[in-house]
């Protein structure tokens, strides 16, 4: 089914606190128990020494397993620090090593991306470089180009490419068109007495089955 543009009811923003392991600590998602995952609380002085730790040696890559965990925990760690210090410019000081002011940007406005996408990024379904790059994007251009990334098994290129012109304020609908890919299309198995019935009613109605799932999936998602 496909679908154009976005009616606002989503949300684009991360809802939970800085630093708060939400999917980290989630072992449904990470394999991992969840004290093993680590919060940095960018209001007290001891995780926030962690959290500079922590960034220096993300940055270095010498804290351990390149997972989706580790990044993850590393942009935690970004985000906190930064909101600890006031700015991305202290935070890269405080750091020090390889940690520049870009570097914490990036991984930061990735602690921000809301939890549905980070979700998926945890499960690997989204490469941590690829997220980098959703984040680039502002408000419901992250969701659409996230779930563009798992109906299509988009390239980390591609999503670089998809960003940089949304930036320059072309539509994510039009964007993806460029790369052969059509936004809110995507492929569902049904039960085969839903499947039967969706067609009828589709015929009946004299419309199309993508048109009359978005009609009831509409209602249904409110």
């Amino acid at each position: 089914m496909t679908a154009d543009g976005h009616d606002g009811r989503s949300h684009a923003e991360r809802e939970s606190p800085v630093g708060k392991p939400v999917i980290r600590g989630d072992p449904s998602l990470t394999g991992q128990h969840a004290e093993e995952a680590v919060e940095f609380d960018p209001d007290d002085s001891e995780s926030l020494e962690l959290a500079a730790r922590t960034v220096r040696a993300f940055s270095e890559n010498t804290a351990g397993a390149d997972d989706n965990v580790y990044m993850l925990r590393g942009a935690a760690a970004c985000a906190a620090l930064v909101r600890g210090e006031g700015s991305y410019k202290a935070a890269a000081e405080r750091a020090g090593g390889d940690a520049t002011v870009s570097f914490i940007r990036k991984w930061s406005r990735v602690h921000d991306l809301p939890r549905s996408i980070r979700r998926h990024v945890a499960m690997g379904h989204i490469a941590p470089t690829a997220a980098k790059h959703i984040a680039r994007v502002a408000g419901e251009a992250r969701l659409q180009l996230a779930w563009a990334i798992l109906d299509h098994d988009m390239t980390v290129r591609q999503v670089r490419s998809v960003a940089s012109d949304v930036n320059d304020g072309q539509s994510v609908a039009r964007t993806l068109e460029t790369e052969g890919i059509t936004l809110g299309e995507l492929t569902v198995e049904l039960d085969p007495v839903v499947y039967r019935e969706l067609r009828r009613r589709a015929a009946i109605d004299g419309e199309s089955p993508g048109d009359l799932v978005s009609e009831l999936l509409d209602g249904r998602l409110e």
